[in-house]
């Protein structure tokens, strides 16, 4: 038998524990109320007779409370309890102690994981996660009601970056970048002032996205349109200084050659210093800023042919890659990039399609950009066309006193998700008990929500600098609360949600592709959106609706409820649940109809939502990205590209590596065998759980990424 912890571990069952601890409660009364050592092997038969294969460490002590009474020793059942209640304070007293040695050791599985862009193993990185633990264990002790503790340790919704819970900090935002390269900023008590260049402005936009990154524990993103006012200031410096000193000696067309060649060396080198600076910074919190670069070439905009060479510049040096410590050419983490598809750009003839080509090549061999369609964003936010946040959230419309939308110098102040197919399980099929349910579980997310909202409350400016007094957010006084830009729609705070495909499944009896698992699941849904529209209507607080792009969220949830309620088929059996809305991986569906299919629960999820497909060997398919990318234009908001993307890190080789006749990954290149130095990436099944092959016995198989 395997006994289930507090903390969700399994340990082995062992008797003698109860043995001591019964014993223990015997020393503490008279002679006459003490049990039998008889009778406490007696109830411990008793115990393991029920031959269950797993049981909750609370409902043994629960019964040994039983048969305690029940043998009239009600003197030492009051002994146990008060030992048991000892026993929890001495738990509740300090529950960090393991999981800050264990993350020294580096054996703390859950923290080293649950953030992919952090190095667990580096000191400055393990600093930040040590502060986690302490944030986290007093969050879930003394900061939120034990009923949302409760709820968040037994998976009935997750209450996300608790680890940074106990500052005053939020999640993401759109950093406010034109205003501050235009109004000029302070940075560690210096002034910044407005710079006279387009190299002088990628300088200052990177020194501005890593102290942002210092103050929030979630992504940025920065519309890097406001590049273009500063790439023309450099070519008019230029104009300026050939004129005066060659305008006499030189064909005005021989001056312009020179200027466009100093720009064209300008804008290399500023875009460079942007890719090598945001990888090479490390923020406070250990990782490089999590920040996202947005690329929409619009159409009338002022700067709009130099955001076009800007973009495509971008794309190319992504494309090229930067070197690893070997020399080797990889892909960076970041930033982020997305870019936008709009009718001067969507492969239909436009004057940009050849900057869309580009992307296009850049995606199949670095899985980025991602992809917006103005055309359907506009439909679905009031005619405007933004960027999400870092975390793939999206804000909700507002407008200033003139009436004016704002997007940038905005952000979101936390996130609250829900585990739809718990509610499933419990259910078990009966729509009766679903719907209620979900309403009681709804309500305990609002509450949750509404304890991210009071934390931030008076919250001053003083907190960080950059966000509140000097332009990432707003240009508030010292001393001043940040509380007017957490009301009335400025801020938004989102309610997330995972395994609509599961809770279908559960509900119904079959996925959310067929009519009728269709139907149940956009009436969920369309219910979670009139949940968060109820709650912005009471509250004057933009709540939005979220397709949490939570990965490690998907298994902990299942992991919790398999412990729960067994193995599920279809459900808890694999392992995982689907991301938000998404269609379940196993499921036969072609690329086109994935997304036709998901687009309708993005204008739902409002507050946040991404469609992705696996395409393989997408360096081989430039043609069918391309077709895909027109297709994502006409009918989803927000779309990105996935592929299998195996690579040695030794000599550089990006194709296929296969397994060889000894069960070893080996690169067809260099014929590396060394896993910690290639990333091999299996996509059959979707499984993304522990790693290993089963060839015989069990054989381990140390690769970074390895997904069957």
């Amino acid at each position: 038998m395997k006994v289930i912890k507090r903390d969700g571990r399994q340990v082995e069952y062992d008797r003698n524990k109860i043995a001591v601890a019964i014993e223990k409660a015997n020393a503490g009364v008279d002679a006459s109320e003490r049990i039998a050592e008889e009778k406490i092997y007696n109830i411990i038969a008793s115990i393991e007779a029920r031959g269950a294969s797993t049981m909750q460490v609370e409902d043994i002590q629960d019964i040994i409370e039983q048969k305690l009474m029940a043998e009239k020793k009600f003197a030492l059942a009051k002994n146990y309890i008060k030992y048991r209640y000892t026993r929890e304070l001495v738990r509740k007293a300090n529950t960090t102690d393991d999981s800050i040695m264990s993350l020294i050791k580096n054996s703390n599985k859950d923290v080293m994981e649950e953030n992919s862009n952090k190095n667990a193993i580096v000191a400055s990185t393990q600093r930040d996660l040590i502060a986690g633990e302490v944030s986290k264990d007093l969050t879930r002790r003394i900061l939120l009601p034990q009923k949302i503790s409760k709820a968040h340790e037994d998976g009935v919704l997750h209450f996300h970056d608790a680890d940074y819970f106990l500052q005053s900090i939020f999640n993401c935002c759109l950093i406010n970048i034109g205003d501050m390269l235009d109004n000029g900023t302070v940075m560690n008590g210096k002034l910044i002032e407005s710079p006279k260049s387009f190299q002088v402005a990628c300088t200052v936009t990177t020194q501005i996205i890593s102290a942002v990154a210092s103050s929030q524990y979630g992504g940025q993103s920065v519309d890097i349109r406001h590049l273009g006012k500063y790439l023309r200031k450099s070519a008019e410096k230029y104009r300026e200084q050939y004129v005066e000193k060659f305008g006499d000696k030189m064909p005005p067309e021989v001056i312009e050659e020179l200027i466009k060649d100093r720009v064209t060396d300008e804008l290399r080198s500023g875009v460079q210093t942007m890719q090598y600076q945001i990888n090479t910074l490390m923020t406070t919190n250990g990782q490089s800023p999590f920040v996202t670069l947005f690329m929409f070439i619009e159409d009338g905009y002022e700067y709009e042919e130099e955001v076009a060479t800007i973009v495509e510049e971008i794309l190319r040096q992504r494309l090229e890659g930067i070197k690893n410590e070997k020399g080797v050419y990889v892909t960076p983490a970041f930033p982020k990039l997305i870019y936008v598809l709009d009718e001067n750009n969507n492969l239909s003839g436009g004057k940009y399609d050849y900057i869309t080509k580009l992307a296009v090549k850049c995606s199949s061999k670095r899985l980025y950009p991602d992809y917006i369609s103005a055309k359907k964003m506009r439909e679905n936010y009031e005619g405007n066309v933004f960027s999400c946040m870092g975390c793939r959230s999206f804000l909700s419309t507002w407008q200033d006193e003139n009436g004016n939308y704002k997007w940038e110098g905005r952000f979101n102040q936390g996130v609250v998700s829900l585990n739809l197919p718990q509610i499933g399980i419990i259910a078990k099929g009966d729509e009766e008990v679903f719907w209620p349910l979900l309403e009681e579980r709804l309500s305990l997310c609002f509450e949750a929500l509404m304890c991210r909202h009071h934390a931030l409350e008076g919250t001053l400016t003083n907190v960080s600098p950059i966000h509140w007094q000097h332009g990432a957010i707003a240009r508030l006084e010292k001393g001043e609360t940040i509380d007017k830009l957490l009301h009335n729609g400025y801020s938004t705070i989102s309610l997330g949600y995972i395994g609509l495909y599961e809770v279908t499944k559960l509900m119904k009896g079959v996925s959310h592709t067929t009519k009728e698992g269709e139907e149940f699941a956009l009436k969920v849904m369309r219910r979670l959106r009139e949940a968060t529209d109820t709650w912005k209507r009471n509250t004057g607080i933009a709540f939005g609706l979220y397709g949490t792009p939570a990965e490690s969220l998907c298994y902990r949830f299942a992991r919790i409820d398999k412990q729960r309620f067994g193995d599920i088929e279809d459900v808890t059996d694999k392992g995982y649940y689907t991301n938000s809305y998404h269609v379940d991986v196993r499921e036969k569906i072609d690329a086109f109809s994935k997304f036709t299919f998901e687009s309708q629960f993005q204008e739902i999820s409002s507050g946040g939502a991404i469609s992705y497909v696996e395409i393989p060997n997408m360096r081989h398919n430039l043609e069918a990205l391309e077709e895909m990318v027109k297709f994502i234009y006409e009918n989803i908001q927000y779309a990105e590209f996935n592929t299998k993307s195996d690579y040695c890190h030794v000599c550089g080789f990006d194709g296929e590596i296969e397994i060889n006749d000894k069960l070893e990954w080996e690169c067809p290149q260099c014929h590396n065998k060394d896993h910690a130095k290639m990333n091999v990436t299996r996509r059959t099944c979707g499984y993304l759980g522990e790693n290993f092959w089963n060839v015989g016995k069990t054989k381990e198989i140390n690769s970074r990424v390895l997904h069957c």
